[in-house]
């Protein structure tokens, strides 16, 4: 199974990226857009791994506070263009959590340093600067664990379990 760890968007989060994305389309930007559904944001990639529940166990020992996000701008890497968020030191905090809980746990994952983005595009035909996205907020509950499977028309994402937040307010780093 191809397994990461991610947080799931609001809906209005998704209008916001959507919009993003139909900016692009209109100035003639072709490549590979990530469909509506599969819009999220990675805080740990696992990769192939042969059992789901070891990894639903580590991310059961990651605790958290309910915090806030907001998209902030639009960043590339490469021809891959992203929807970018604002700073935010609650979720540095949770990202750290879920990486240490892994190691603690000896599951492998991607140790490239956490670089909070959401991927709007692959192979995009040419620049999207000035392109922008609204600065929609939502509050984060849950972490997810999620499946990635090739679909014929792209990946498809199954959330296989999740860690919901603890009732206090804001997550101290």
């Amino acid at each position: 199974m191809r397994l990461f760890i991610a947080i799931l968007l609001s809906e209005e989060m998704k209008k916001a990226l959507t919009d993003a994305q139909q900016a692009m389309v209109d100035r003639g930007i072709r490549g590979r857009y990530s469909p509506e559904e599969n819009l999220h944001l990675t805080l740990a990639f696992i990769g192939d791994y042969p059992d789901a529940q070891p990894v639903l166990d580590a991310l059961n020992m990651v605790s958290f506070r309910p915090f806030d996000l907001s998209l902030e701008g639009i960043g590339c890497f490469g021809d891959l263009w992203w929807a970018g968020l604002k700073d935010s030191l609650p979720l540095a905090a949770v990202a750290r959590r879920v990486r240490r809980a892994l190691a603690e746990s000896e599951i492998p994952f991607d140790r490239k340093r956490f670089s909070p983005h959401i991927t709007l595009i692959r192979r995009a035909s040419k620049d999207a600067a000035g392109i922008r996205v609204a600065p929609v907020g939502m509050r984060v509950q849950r972490l997810s664990l999620m499946r990635s499977d090739r679909g014929r028309n792209g990946m498809l994402y199954t959330e296989l379990g999740t860690v919901e937040a603890a009732l206090q307010e804001e997550v101290q780093p």
